[in-house]
């Protein structure tokens, strides 16, 4: 099931990156970032109402806590860096550039997390690394 919802990510990211682009045509990147922020955490926390989970908050310990707002920091700082090169570049090299965040994303589970790869994950991630940059280097 992990595959079908990563797969819909991806498609939702591919949506988001084109409407992003197309919103931040004459809007200052930060300005459309935030007012996605809004509808994110509307819809967020409108789910886990929704959903029942609102009581499990005050379950959360400490050092979840700091895990969860340290990555919450980051994808704001993520979410700026990515709206502000959509700003200035084109969608599709934007977004395949992005997408060496796998490379680091291994490099970064395999150090932390004490995660494990085979020759097949290296290949691949270098394959797709490879890839992004060959887009995002194209002339137009």
């Amino acid at each position: 099931m992990w595959i079908l919802f990563s797969i819909l990510a991806a498609v939702a990211t591919a949506i988001v990156v084109t409407l992003s682009k197309a919103g931040i045509k004459n809007v200052d990147s930060s300005l459309a970032f935030a007012i996605q922020s809004v509808l994110i955490l509307i819809v967020s926390w409108g789910v886990v109402i929704g959903q029942g989970n609102l009581p499990e908050v005050a379950r959360i310990e400490r050092r979840v806590w700091i895990y969860l707002i340290v990555a919450g920091i980051v994808t704001c700082l993520s979410s700026l860096l990515s709206f502000r090169a959509l700003k200035l570049g084109d969608a599709a090299r934007v977004a395949s550039l992005d997408k060496v965040s796998l490379v680091f994303s291994i490099l970064l589970a395999v150090v932390f997390l004490k995660e494990k790869v085979n020759w097949q994950v290296l290949a691949g991630a270098a394959l797709m690394a490879i890839g992004a940059i060959v887009i995002a280097m194209s002339r137009e």
